[in-house]
């Protein structure tokens, strides 16, 4: 991550819709089943990973997105210094988790664009362009989803009625910010 480049320029401001990236965020994903893998991060992190489907929790510094039942996506809550790739979160669950082979880390910091969307007319966006019902996820705080806009993957993540955090393959950003922007203006 060392010289970060935002995939997206700036921010864009639609009536009722806010659009921009958040930069930079570390996001790490990391697979276990074992209980021990469990506990260790939950000792590590000092935070419960979720272990309903679809669903989130937030510690002070981390929130933790359920994606399946042996996969999580971690990121930080606060953006990180652009001039360092080193993450002490990385390096401490790979000392109590890869090490002892209870589990795997993999750091996606630079594979994935989060984009932060506030405003009323955040789920009409997603509706124009998902095959995902958004009409009981929007009301759900925390509800997490994984789905196709415009043909693309995404992570949804409900943070409350009118903000939600959208997560895309950094290749496919500037292509789905792009394709926002039109949809948005014609909301």
């Amino acid at each position: 991550m060392l010289s970060y480049n935002q995939a997206l320029k700036g921010k864009k401001i639609f009536q009722d819709l806010q659009m921009e990236e958040i930069k930079p965020i570390m996001k790490l994903i990391i697979r276990g089943k074992k209980r021990e893998f469990i506990s260790a991060v939950g000792k590590s992190l000092n935070i419960l990973l979720p272990t309903e489907s679809n669903t989130s929790t937030q510690s002070d510094k981390l929130t933790a997105l359920w994606l399946s039942p042996d996969e999580w996506m971690l990121f930080s809550n606060e953006t990180v210094r652009e001039d360092s790739n080193h993450y002490e979160i990385k390096e401490l669950l790979s000392n109590k988790i890869s090490i002892k082979n209870l589990g795997a880390i993999t750091d996606v910091t630079d594979q994935f664009v989060m984009i932060e969307l506030k405003g009323n007319k955040i789920y009409e966006l997603f509706q124009t362009g998902s095959p995902f019902n958004f009409n009981d996820f929007q009301n759900k705080k925390g509800a997490v989803t994984q789905t196709i806009l415009n043909k693309i993957d995404i992570i949804v993540h409900n943070l409350d009625k009118n903000v939600a955090n959208l997560f895309v393959r950094r290749s496919f950003s500037q292509h789905l910010f792009s394709w926002m922007n039109d949809a948005a203006s014609r909301l």
